[in-house]
């Protein structure tokens, strides 16, 4: 259940971020030339969304930079990791052939392929490798370390004897990361387009290279590594410097 939990969540995570960048970036599309504003709240919905529906079954990693960073530091299982990480993948490239399907006729009219490209995977507005994996490695240090700490505050909360954990744990937390993702990307988004998650980089560009997108471009496999190396530095430093402050308990 956790794993298919894993697949669902990562696949509503694509399906509504990267939705929301095929219809800022499409032509005829309705929400065409709708701005950064516009795909970083998408983004941030879409991970709120994510981890409504599955953060009971799995935790709602949704991300190996997560997952593995919660396993570095003991809070996961490494036995859980391979599966977890392969239902992630997975559910990335489930989520981007519906995005795929959803704007279908918006493809062939769409010259662009630099921004077809765009609506699978990242790229940086200034390639300089060295400097888009610190970015990459910043913007994830803080997505791991932010939601370590929204999960801190889930603790002992009472109101006239009630406990009200779980009801920030399950009810709140979902929209305090999703929150989380929106400011990263108004902060961070700029230089990279705050891949902060392998598989929703990777996955992505998996299925942008295999589905027959007119007018395509390569899939830019020479700048893949950084989504995907990054984010995993990342998020094992921000669940390290986590561990080390002790703020955890």
């Amino acid at each position: 259940m956790e794993y298919l939990a894993e697949f669902i969540g990562t696949a509503i995570l694509v399906l509504l971020g990267n939705g929301v960048v095929a219809g800022v970036l499409l032509a005829k599309s309705k929400a065409n030339n709708g701005g950064w504003i516009v795909i970083t709240l998408g983004w941030g919905m879409a991970v709120m969304v994510a981890a409504y529906v599955t953060g009971q079954v799995s935790g709602a990693h949704l991300n190996p930079a997560l997952t593995l960073g919660l396993a570095s530091i003991g809070d996961f299982s490494w036995a859980m990791v391979p599966g977890y990480i392969t239902a992630q993948l997975a559910g990335a490239v489930m989520g981007s052939v519906l995005v795929y399907l959803a704007y279908l006729p918006h493809w062939r009219i769409t010259e662009d392929a630099d921004a077809k490209l765009a609506v699978f995977s990242t790229a940086p507005a200034v390639r300089n490798a060295p400097a888009n994996f610190t970015t990459e490695v910043i913007g994830t240090f803080m997505l791991v370390l932010g939601i370590l700490g929204i999960g801190a505050n889930s603790g002992a909360i009472t109101q006239d004897n009630v406990d009200l954990s779980a009801l920030f744990s399950t009810g709140i937390a979902p929209l305090l990361v999703g929150l989380l993702v929106l400011a990263i990307g108004l902060s961070l988004g700029g230089p990279t387009g705050y891949a902060i998650n392998p598989a929703r980089d990777l996955g992505p560009r998996i299925a942008h290279f295999l589905l027959p997108i007119p007018g395509k471009r390569d899939s830019d496999w020479s700048y893949a590594w950084i989504p995907v190396v990054g984010p995993v530095v990342g998020g094992v430093l921000g669940a390290l410097v986590w561990k080390l402050t002790g703020f955890g308990g």
